[in-house]
């Protein structure tokens, strides 16, 4: 990462921990990261380890017990509280996709990622024009009319990162984007992860048990007991 890199998420001293007293239990453990703009990193570790806590973190979701989120130049966490509009700076800076693609049902592909827009205050008839340009960059737009129940899995999620991107976001969270996928529509969706960090210049957190797909990462960040492990391994573009 060059010294000037512009930098999408800055956290430091990362803490979480749920309950009190003798049920406490230490989720996050001084967690400090940073991804850049444009840049695809992994975040691996095994079950419990701490990943989806951290994304929900990172995400203004859930907050931290202690330390410091900045995100896009943006102190959004320090000193114990939210330093912005959470609702608003969410849906303006950050983009989520989940294991399942959680489109709403009766609305059509196009529809879905229309109403991603609309809710940014974008006017109907730019809004129905950007859904249709992304849709189209993402490979689906011949399938805008159809309704998510007529869509494959992989057609789904790429709907779902259309919608996603729809806000022009600095940073994109995904948690387990292809864990309901088989290997090639998973290695597929990795693969148009990269496309969208490198070609659009956000930055993209992944989720992901599936090593498989490693090669497609920049980088790999590992997880173990709610702490990163040292010497995270970077892999190349």
């Amino acid at each position: 990462m060059s010294a000037g890199t512009a930098l999408a998420v800055e956290a430091t001293g990362l803490c979480k921990t749920f309950g009190k007293g003798h049920t406490a239990v230490e989720a996050i453990r001084d967690v400090s990261l940073t991804v850049a703009r444009g840049e695809l990193v992994a975040l691996l570790g095994p079950s419990g380890a701490g990943k989806s806590t951290l994304l929900t973190m990172l995400g203004l979701i859930v907050p931290p017990s202690r330390g410091r989120v900045v995100l896009g130049g943006t102190t959004a966490f320090h000193g114990g509280r939210f330093r912005v509009n959470v609702r608003r700076f969410r849906r303006e800076h950050l983009g989520f996709v989940f294991q399942k693609a959680n489109l709403i049902p009766f609305l059509s592909a196009l529809e879905n990622v229309q109403l991603a827009l609309e809710l940014s205050d974008v006017a109907t008839r730019r809004a129905r024009s950007r859904a249709m340009e992304l849709l189209d960059y993402l490979g689906v737009a011949e399938r805008a009319r159809h309704l998510p129940s007529k869509l494959s899995g992989g057609e789904q999620q790429r709907v779902a990162v259309a919608r996603a991107l729809a806000n022009g976001p600095n940073l994109i969270l995904a948690d387990e984007p292809t864990a309901a996928l088989d290997s090639v529509r998973g290695r597929q969706v990795m693969e148009l992860f990269r496309t969208v960090a490198h070609e659009q210049g956000s930055a993209v957190l992944v989720v992901t048990h599936d090593h498989r797909a490693l090669d497609v990462f920049d980088r790999s960040i590992e997880m173990e007991d709610g702490r990163l492990r040292p010497a995270a391994a970077v892999l190349a573009r």
